[in-house]
C-alpha cells in the first residue's frame, strides 16, 4: 500500500514537471517530403521532378494515413499506458464509445 502511494505521488510528481503537462498526445505531423526524404535515405530510392503523379499521390496518402494513425505522446503517459492493460483498455472503449457519451 506505501509503495502504490509512493509510486503514485512519483508519477504526480514526474507530470508536473514534464514539458508535455496536460497535453500529454498530440498527433505526429508528417508531410509528403517527410516521407519522401525517409525513403530516399533508407531504401536509396531518389524522386525527381520527373516522377509521374501516380508516385507523388501514393507518397501524399501516406502522409495522410500516417497523421491518422499515429500519436506522439509523453514518457510518463507511455510509462503508464504499457504498465496497466486495463488503464489502456478504459482509454480504448472511451473512444470507441466517444459518439455514445457525447448524444
Amino acid at each position: 500500500m506505501t509503495d502504490d502511494i509512493l509510486r503514485e505521488a512519483n508519477n504526480i510528481a514526474q507530470c508536473r514537471e514534464c514539458q508535455w503537462f496536460k497535453s500529454c498526445t498530440v498527433p505526429m505531423r508528417f508531410t509528403a517530403d517527410d516521407i519522401r526524404r525517409q525513403m530516399e535515405a533508407q531504401q536509396g530510392v531518389t524522386f525527381t521532378a520527373q516522377d509521374d503523379s501516380n508516385m507523388q499521390n501514393l507518397i501524399g496518402s501516406m502522409a495522410q494515413a500516417v497523421q491518422n494513425s499515429m500519436v506522439e505522446a509523453c514518457p510518463v503517459f507511455i510509462q503508464r499506458l504499457r504498465s496497466s492493460p486495463k488503464l489502456a483498455e478504459r482509454i480504448k472503449r472511451i473512444m470507441q464509445n466517444w459518439s455514445d457519451d457525447n448524444a
